[in-house]
């Protein structure tokens, strides 16, 4: 009964923070032409609802794709769908054709806002519960029940999520299913799993993120298996449920070949131009095949040490480190990305708290909306120092960097100062944040330099991410296979 007690107090926590932040405003909230994110996903239900599924992905009379175009897989339409054959039932006004451009009602509000809350409990919630109750804590000191209450509270307020889908308004379906996914592989559910993702992929495109991991570890878990006997098994039966489920995803559109090759990606690109205009010295094409090399360069160690070694333990850390790579090194990228590194950040948050707290917070430095960013840092930053007292876990071992340590033969001494100084940059760390924070909202920027804070808050936040790849990679690589924490694979 404790458990179950647990997880229902836990829930309750979660869904009341994310209806409190969904009453605030939503960006883009009355001003035109656009009207923001939540427009957009109103937007879809009238196209999905009003037009035949071979306009949805075309420019026509009824479809205007510089309005809100349809950009995303076929899953995020047929949702959309859904959410608007509800709102026809309720008031046909809020899909109507071309004339609910821009709606703002109080009702479609309410509405709109409660379609984002039941897919939080629908999807991302219950998996985020299932994944942490099954985890084992290794302390006596705390029963398995409450260590999973502790991490399901900590990755369920997670500020970045909740500022983005009920701040920003945007569906965690993806990243539900993403996590589905996660959990279902945790239980050597393969097909499963595998399945999950392929929906993960047809929901947001952004899943590609995590492509490479899931690929690698299954392709790994099959070769340990011998691909003359159960690994080929094992390979044909995953490879028949990817094909399959994209089949059944893709079928309303599988009768004309340009309506497959009609989904695009849609995304923002910042990166060193903040310094150099790199537009100006190299071109696109040049630009692109860099970054395309970068990022494969920054991906391959990890996914060589996965596809050699695979571990349930290497393919979480394997989730973040290649999310990030995409992230930092993409030629186009969308601010909002960062969740695809987040979200497996969380899963870890119980193997590394210290570490896994502090990306967190970096993460959600970018968002804009300061009364509940505020409010749910700090939340956040409470929660975690009461449950994993994570200034207490600063040493090598805690850090997982103890094999890493070892490898320095002679040079390790600075490491028994190690845990002082990684303490004094992560408070250092919070402090910048808080006073960028403040002169974003409180201070008018300088004359000459209006995007001086927006600018500030990239740079910071980029290179605390480059050090955080660094941190990610070192972990990877280093992981000792005699590990204790490593679940081998049979």
């Amino acid at each position: 009964m404790e458990k179950w007690s647990l997880m229902a107090i836990t829930v309750l926590l979660a869904l009341t923070v994310r209806w409190t932040v969904s009453l605030g405003s939503y960006s883009g909230a009355g001003k035109p032409p656009m009207y923001g994110d939540y427009e957009a996903q109103r937007h879809w239900q009238e196209v999905t609802y009003n037009l035949p599924v071979r306009q949805w992905y075309f420019n026509t009379s009824d479809n205007n794709l510089l309005y809100w175009g349809l950009d995303y897989p076929p899953l995020t339409a047929y949702h959309s769908f859904v959410c608007a054959y509800i709102a026809k039932l309720i008031n046909p006004d809020w899909i109507a054709l071309h004339t609910s451009r821009g709606y703002e009602s109080q009702p479609h509000k309410l509405f709109m806002r409660t379609t984002v809350f039941v897919a939080d409990l629908l999807v991302y919630i219950p998996a985020v519960i299932l994944y942490c109750f099954s985890l084992k804590e290794t302390s006596t000191k705390k029963k398995a029940s409450i260590w999973g209450g502790c991490i399901a509270l900590c990755i369920l307020l997670y500020p970045g999520l909740i500022l983005i889908d009920h701040g920003h308004f945007q569906y965690p379906l993806s990243l539900g299913f993403a996590l589905w996914a996660v959990l279902c592989l945790s239980n050597d559910w393969d097909l499963l799993g595998s399945m999950a993702f392929c929906l993960a992929l047809n929901y947001k495109q952004m899943e590609l993120y995590h492509s490479l991991p899931f690929f690698c570890y299954l392709l790994g878990k099959c070769f340990k298996k011998g691909l003359k006997g159960k690994g080929l098994v094992l390979l044909t039966k995953i490879a028949g449920t990817v094909v399959a489920s994209f089949a059944v995803c893709w079928l309303p559109f599988c009768t004309d070949m340009e309506q497959i090759m009609q989904d695009k990606v849609a995304n923002i690109w910042c990166s060193l131009s903040v310094f150099i205009k790199i537009k100006n010295i190299i071109p696109p094409q040049t630009q692109l095949k860099l970054s395309f090399a970068v990022t494969f360069l920054s991906l391959l160690p990890t996914c060589i040490k996965l596809t050699v070694q695979p571990s349930l333990r290497v393919f979480k850390f394997a989730l973040v480190s290649c999310a990030l790579s995409f992230f930092l090194f993409s030629f186009q990228v969308h601010e909002k990305s960062i969740l695809l590194v987040s979200v497996p950040v969380c899963l870890i948050i119980n193997e590394i708290p210290f570490m896994a707290t502090w990306f967190l917070l970096v993460s959600t430095f970018r968002d804009g909306l300061l009364l509940a960013y505020t409010v749910t840092m700090l939340a956040f930053l409470s929660l975690c120092l009461a449950s994993f007292s994570i200034l207490e876990k600063t040493s090598a071992e805690d850090l997982q960097l103890k094999p890493f340590s070892l490898s320095l033969k002679g040079h390790s001494s600075w490491f028994k100062s190690f845990p002082k100084m990684v303490r004094s940059l992560f408070l250092l760390s919070v402090a910048l944040m808080g006073v960028l924070s403040l002169l974003s909202a409180a201070a008018p920027p300088p004359q000459g330099l209006p995007d001086v804070f927006p600018l500030s808050v990239a740079i910071v936040s980029c290179l605390h991410f480059l050090l955080f790849l660094v941190y990610f990679n070192i972990v990877i690589l280093w992981d000792s296979k005699n590990s204790r924490t490593q679940k081998k694979i049979s």
